[in-house]
């Protein structure tokens, strides 16, 4: 199998320091946990950034200050959030995407619907979705098209058909969010069976979920996010140190599945980030 692309999730927008303290709110602790999650195997950290308080926000100021405090300390890839916070309109969302030159990300997020979210509706009219693609693909970027259910892998090709999404794409399966699609063996299976040719994939597992949706990822050729964002335990009741923590026992079932880890630069080759196409690794589901 192809080398396995491990994705740092490390602060997203709902997780709190009441949660975890081991939450990383400032550029500084951000970067610093990057480092850690790129030592411990991670080719890839999914930002999201927030105010001093605690409060999520998409500031481009602020990611640009951790994108630089980021880039100081290592080589890992950085993919930009522009699913933001429940409630952002879509300028709120972008505005990591006004990042250029050596705070340019390398890769976006592109969500392709509206989807329950908790007690919260995350919504993406298509409309929305198109002028998100739009912005990311005049940044240049490519997009990780990120799937909470079925019918946004179907939204996705529509995208593709207005020229705003690339084929081949990336696809990360979300799953496990309260209201949305169930984590389980068979909704992965049923996902990637429906994956366009060529395309490869990352699943992330919410809460309880989510180191084992990514030892499925480990068996079936894929890839996974892992972090605090979507998962604040390393095991029943005990707290996660930090994502990088999350990071190493993924990385520790992929060695033991005979998976070597992909650096950020074979990550970068593996989902196309320079436009250059790799083959579709063969799936062992």
């Amino acid at each position: 199998m192809q080398p396995m692309v491990i994705t740092a999730a490390m602060v997203g927008a709902e997780t709190t320091r009441a949660q975890t303290p081991y939450l990383p709110i400032s550029a500084e602790e951000i970067a610093a946990e990057a480092a850690s999650c790129r030592a411990a195997g991670a080719a890839m950290v999914h930002l999201h950034v927030r105010e001093a308080d605690g409060t999520p926000s998409q500031s481009a100021a602020l990611f640009a200050k951790a994108i630089a405090a980021i880039r100081e300390r290592c080589d890992v890839l950085i993919q930009v959030s522009t699913g933001g916070a429940v409630g952002m309109s879509v300028d709120e969302r972008c505005g990591p995407l006004t990042l250029t030159g050596e705070l340019r990300p390398d890769m976006a997020t592109l969500t392709t619907g509206t989807v329950n979210f908790g007690d919260d509706v995350f919504l993406n009219t298509r409309p929305m979705v198109l002028e998100i693609a739009r912005r990311i693909r005049a940044l240049g970027l490519r997009a990780e098209v990120e799937c909470f259910e079925a019918g946004m892998m179907d939204e996705a090709l529509f995208v593709a058909k207005q020229g705003l999404l690339d084929l081949p794409a990336h696809y990360d399966f979300v799953l496990g969010t309260p209201g949305a699609l169930a984590a389980s063996e068979a909704t992965l299976k049923f996902l990637v069976s429906r994956l366009p040719e060529g395309c490869s994939w990352t699943v992330a597992g919410i809460g309880r979920h989510q180191l084992p949706m990514a030892e499925l990822g480990i068996a079936w050729g894929g890839n996974a996010r892992v972090g605090l964002e979507d998962n604040i335990h390393l095991s029943k009741g005990v707290l996660a140190k930090g994502s990088h923590e999350l990071v190493a026992a993924v990385a520790a079932k992929a060695r033991d599945h005979g998976r070597s880890l992909a650096s950020p630069q074979e990550a970068r080759e593996l989902l196309r980030l320079d436009g250059t196409l790799q083959p579709a690794s063969s799936s062992a589901i």
